[in-house]
């Protein structure tokens, strides 16, 4: 008898990411991860090279300069911050120390699907709930909502439909939730939404002492590779958050690099530019060719080929030419392909790929 894990685990589908490469293609166009358009910040790759003669030495367990620094950029208390190794990472701890056996988690059926296996690791039993237009719906899950429920998670903009709830839908959601179950905002994506009227979180978790927000480094900051995130919560949460976090999460480079990704002149402002320029041109051209795109805020698009034929067809003519995109059948979304919104050329050449694509589908023969 081998050892067993315990009751549920088994029953868990390993997250399953973007693919990188094509094998046979001298070039590959990366635009599966959602990752920043303009690559790694220069402060931040000096940062993490200068550091290449110290890599034997501990990183600060506590984050201090980092938490810092995250407090300068947003205009938050650094004792309400706490980092981790991505905001993966804080997502899991939420879970394993807010949920559990006999609890539920709630979330919208499109949503990030680590909610569901960190859920599911935690012993959660995860409920997702029906959506509007692909957008989640307050209405629903505030119906949904039982003695057992404990934790909510909403994206907002929400990975991978690039949908967002407006500011009033989600305070209305907060304000109808119990007071003991915790709202999880993930804004990973809060950077590149251009709306006057958004709030990435902060208003709710300075409102009360039951929610929380998560960030991350990975997407406009361009540190995917270093695993770097934080969340900004009430002090009772940051209390157990760091009881129960790894000491050592967040590696040196990870916090260096951090420290000079926010330091950046005009970093932030660049690629939101870049994305909503790009991300409006991309869509108008692949609605141009035939191709329904729904709306998003985040740093890429969701488009939807009607079929699940369709979209697989698609999607390895963009392979042809060595064009990485996310299908998105794991997702309950077999129709559709998720595209990150790249560089000029990168955005320029999945558009003609799909143009020419659509150009011999029969519709449009």
């Amino acid at each position: 008898m081998s050892p067993q894990p315990r009751t549920g685990i088994l029953g868990i589908a390993p997250y399953v990411g973007g693919e990188s490469k094509v094998v046979g293609q001298n070039r590959t166009v990366q635009l599966s991860f959602n990752e920043g358009a303009f690559g790694v910040p220069p402060g931040a790759r000096a940062a993490y090279t200068a550091l290449a003669g110290e890599l034997h030495r501990y990183p600060d367990g506590g984050a201090h300069e980092l938490r810092r620094a995250i407090g300068a950029r947003f205009g938050l208390d650094p004792e309400r911050i706490v980092c981790g190794a991505g905001s993966d990472d804080l997502i899991y701890q939420l879970c394993l120390a807010y949920g559990g056996p006999g609890t539920e988690l709630m979330m919208s059926r499109h949503g990030f699907s680590v909610y569901e296996i960190a859920g599911a690791y935690a012993g959660c039993r995860v409920i997702k709930t029906p959506e509007r237009q692909l957008t989640a719906d307050v209405d629903a899950m505030l119906a949904a909502v039982s003695p057992a429920t404990r934790l909510v998670f909403l994206a907002n903009p929400n990975n991978p439909t690039g949908s967002m709830l407006p500011q009033p839908e989600v305070e209305r959601l907060r304000a109808g939730l119990p007071p003991d179950v915790l709202l999880v905002l993930d804004a990973a994506y809060a950077e590149y939404v251009d709306r006057p009227d958004f709030n990435p979180g902060t208003r709710l978790v300075d409102a009360g002492d039951n929610t929380v927000m998560t960030r991350t480094f990975s997407k406009i900051f361009g540190l995917g590779g270093l695993r770097l995130g934080w969340c900004y919560a009430p002090p009772g949460i940051v209390d157990v958050l760091n009881r129960v976090r790894s000491p050592f999460n967040v590696s040196l480079a990870a916090q260096a690099a951090g420290i000079a990704a926010l330091a950046e002149p005009g970093w932030i402002e660049a690629g939101r530019a870049h994305n909503v320029q790009y991300r409006g041109w991309l869509s108008a051209e692949l609605q141009r060719a035939g191709i329904r795109v729904w709306p998003s805020e985040g740093n890429f698009i969701l488009a939807d080929f009607g079929t699940p034929e369709q979209a697989g067809a698609a999607h390895a003519a963009l392979r042809m030419r060595g064009v990485m995109v996310r299908a998105m059948g794991g997702y309950g979304l077999p129709q559709c392909l998720r595209i990150t919104i790249g560089t000029a050329e990168e955005c320029a050449l999945a558009a003609e790929i799909l143009a020419e694509f659509m150009a011999h589908q029969p519709a449009h023969a």
